[in-house]
């Protein structure tokens, strides 16, 4: 079970590290971050990327931070807060190719990276006897 413990605050450090860094390139620069020209946003219900920005920044970014501690801390919930983060960004990447009317191999990596969080979240609660169906 340590691998998988390591393996979920790798993973929560690198999402949550990576998702700051891109929402706050988006809220400092909402027409263009990183050189992404707002164009892309035709298909959304966005002028620009400081909403979404905002959003992976908050939700992607601080929440995988949290959940991150979670584990150092060992909190009881670890593994609900695992699986809402990693449907959380599975979700997201869903929602941000549909509107961006287009996929790139970062879309599909984050979108794995986000089902393997699931997963983990999953073993965890199993090994609890806190499995959302199994509760005893």
């Amino acid at each position: 079970m340590k691998i998988v413990y390591r393996t979920s605050i790798i993973i929560h450090l690198l999402v949550g590290i990576g998702a700051m860094s891109g929402g706050f390139a988006a809220i400092s620069n909402p027409n263009s971050p990183l050189g992404m020209s707002v164009d892309a946003l035709k298909n959304s219900p966005f002028s620009n990327f400081l909403i979404p920005g905002i959003f992976l920044f908050c939700f992607i970014g601080l929440g995988n931070i949290f959940g991150a501690f979670m584990f150092c801390f060992k909190s009881k919930f670890q593994g609900y807060i695992s699986g809402i983060l990693g449907g959380g960004l599975a979700l997201w990447i869903i929602i941000q190719c549909i509107m961006l009317s287009t996929v790139v191999s970062l879309h599909v990596i984050f979108f794995i990276i986000g089902l393997i969080q699931g997963v983990l979240a999953l073993i965890l609660l199993y090994d609890k006897g806190m499995f959302p169906f199994l509760m005893y």
